[in-house]
């Protein structure tokens, strides 16, 4: 039985890693403070004797909260709000300075338990750090094009101060600690509030109510399902080959988005009207992970289509 710490454990994609490790038998202590993640995602899980909720803040130390539980074999960074969408209550456009306490102090104090305790360490970083791409399809050694001021700097360069504060802690003190950057993810467990093009279109659709698009829906994104996503990063954790290493995780399966609206109207028999908004700043033009290292080094790639994927999401919104 190994002990994993997953902070932001609550959230979309950490209450899925939950549900995996506890289904393999191991034991998991899920630190959350829910300021963008939901109690709700793990409501299934706090019965069971080998998983344990925290409700707490990682910009606060947690030498003391965590001292009882002895060593841990894996700690995993996913805690950060996530959303671009300004009109989300759960976007990091409106949680500024707490997303970047998240990926700076946070970060901090996440490593400085996986070198105390020598687990091995995993930060979730994202495909934001390549900003407003001058290179497709963008492969892990691109060094982006990010506006380090704009709207979005505080999710973008928050990630990237990670990157290269988890990267630190590698050469000074030989942590064995790898980088995911996590392509656009969907799937059950989205919030129906967290403003992201998927869970978007997928309600509106369902209330008949206008699809709103930002900009003229000519942009770009590449949409992994959430168990495709679970797997790498199982993979990219488990595997001691990805110690040093970067590694960009998503669906090469390319789209604009103007096309997964109407996909979305389509399979939900929607009579909804596809409107046209102003689009956000620094908002990128295309999204599409090289995932040649992912292959390689993980033996990885995402098997469940678009199509599949949304009809599995479309279902869990209709029933929530």
């Amino acid at each position: 039985m190994l002990k994993v710490l997953i902070a932001g454990g609550a959230g979309f994609i950490g209450s899925h890693l939950c549900k995996k490790f506890i289904e393999r038998g191991d034991s998991v202590y899920c630190i959350d403070n829910l300021i963008t993640g939901d109690k709700n995602n793990i409501i299934p899980l706090l019965d069971n004797p080998n998983f344990n909720y925290l409700e707490y803040d990682i910009t606060n130390s947690l030498v003391e909260m965590l001292s009882k539980i002895g060593d841990l074999d894996y700690v995993l960074h996913l805690a950060s709000p996530a959303s671009p969408n300004k009109n989300s209550p759960r976007s990091y456009i409106n949680f500024p300075i707490e997303t970047l306490l998240a990926n700076s102090l946070g970060t901090y104090n996440l490593l400085n338990i996986a070198k105390e305790k020598q687990s091995r360490f995993l930060f979730a970083s994202t495909s934001e750090v390549y900003g407003n791409p001058e290179v497709t399809p963008q492969p892990e050694s691109y060094f982006g094009n990010v506006n380090p001021n704009g709207v979005r700097s505080v999710y973008d360069e928050g990630k990237r101060f990670s990157e290269a504060m988890t990267f630190g802690y590698r050469r000074k003190f030989g942590i064995d600690a790898r980088i995911i950057r996590i392509f656009n993810t969907y799937g059950p467990f989205m919030q129906k509030d967290d403003g992201r093009a998927v869970s978007e279109f997928i309600n509106q659709a369902i209330a008949n109510v206008p699809i709103t698009v930002f900009g003229d829906g000519q942009q770009t994104r590449s949409f992994c399902y959430i168990d495709d996503m679970v797997e790498g990063i199982m993979k990219a954790i488990e595997a001691k080959e990805t110690a040093g290493e970067v590694i960009n995780l998503g669906n090469p399966d390319e789209r604009k988005i103007s096309d997964i609206a109407a996909i979305i109207k389509q399979m939900t028999g929607s009579s909804s009207e596809v409107v046209f908004q102003e689009l956000p700043q620094d908002d990128p033009k295309v999204r599409k992970p090289d995932i040649t290292k992912a292959k390689e080094l993980l033996g990885w790639e995402p098997t469940i289509s678009l199509e599949e994927g949304l009809k599995q999401t479309i279902l869990y919104f209709r029933n929530t």
